[in-house]
């Protein structure tokens, strides 16, 4: 499908083209180096699977191909994670999307058998291989999940990972449901010290509500670090387990004050058992 007949396309976050922040260096060579893309290739390949993913749903991650980040790897907890995969401990990828950073883990040596993805979409998910051409020899297993279900192939797992990667996801609903949220996710990890949840979402230099057009409730909750420490306190206390944040806010680069505050920014954090 052209560009011309997509849906919702004359919104701040929808771009015809990716530059290079948006298909940055990391991303080129993920597709070069593991998924065998020939470089002069590499553009017109992601815009055709971008294309077909907005059909599907107008996210501002598929609009401005935010879909490629690939942050984990820029982590400082990203070597820890690297030696536990290669321990036979387990990785969950929340709302992964494409699966992008399953694809870049497995690049830099994790065994492929000990990650998981979840999406509510599993169209995103075939498109995933599509992007990485990796069908036939990715041994990841993929869910479709809503968080919120119960029973769910979700549900069914609880208890077993040692880290959950949680990528712009929380950020997806408003105060109340991110509680219901990251409860759920709290409960998917192993019960016992040191096992992790990671991640980064859009925050705010002053926590509050905004309206979010694309979010389920209308709503996007926008934490700082202080209010995010508060939260998984409350949720600590609710689950009967302590867990220690760490969490740092970050400038955001300038297209995404397009459709942002001034006072946006991206919060990193990690929420370890205790």
């Amino acid at each position: 499908m052209e560009s011309k007949d997509l849906p919702d396309q004359n919104v701040a976050w929808f771009d015809e083209r990716p530059d290079d922040s948006q298909l940055s260096i990391d991303a080129r060579n993920l597709l070069r180096n593991y998924s065998g893309i020939p470089t002069e290739e590499i553009e017109d390949h992601v815009v055709k699977l971008r294309n077909e993913a907005w059909e599907i749903f107008p996210y501002p991650c598929i609009g401005q191909f935010r879909f490629l980040d690939l942050s984990l790897k820029h982590t400082k907890e990203y070597q820890e994670i690297l030696d536990r995969l290669a321990k036979g401990q387990r990785l969950l990828d929340m709302a992964c999307c494409f699966g992008q950073e399953i694809r870049q883990l497995v690049a830099d040596g994790a065994p492929s058998k000990n990650l998981y993805g979840c999406d509510l979409r599993k169209e995103y998910v075939e498109l995933g291989y599509r992007l990485f051409r990796d069908h036939d020899r990715l041994q990841s297993r993929f869910l479709t999940a809503d968080i919120f279900d119960d029973p769910s192939p979700l549900t069914e797992l609880r208890g077993t990972f040692d880290v959950v990667y949680t990528g712009s996801f929380f950020h997806l609903f408003d105060y109340e449901d991110q509680i219901r949220v990251s409860k759920a996710v709290a409960q998917l990890l192993r019960p016992v010290k040191g096992s992790f949840i990671a991640g980064r979402q859009i925050g705010a230099l002053n926590a509050a509500a905004h309206d979010h057009r694309t979010n389920p409730t209308g709503k996007m909750y926008r934490h700082n670090p202080e209010s995010l420490k508060d939260m998984w306190k409350k949720i600590g206390d609710d689950l009967g387990v302590t867990f220690v944040v760490e969490a740092t806010l970050h400038e955001l680069s300038h297209d995404h004050f397009r459709f942002h505050t001034g006072d946006t920014r991206r919060i990193h954090f990690t929420i370890r058992r205790e």
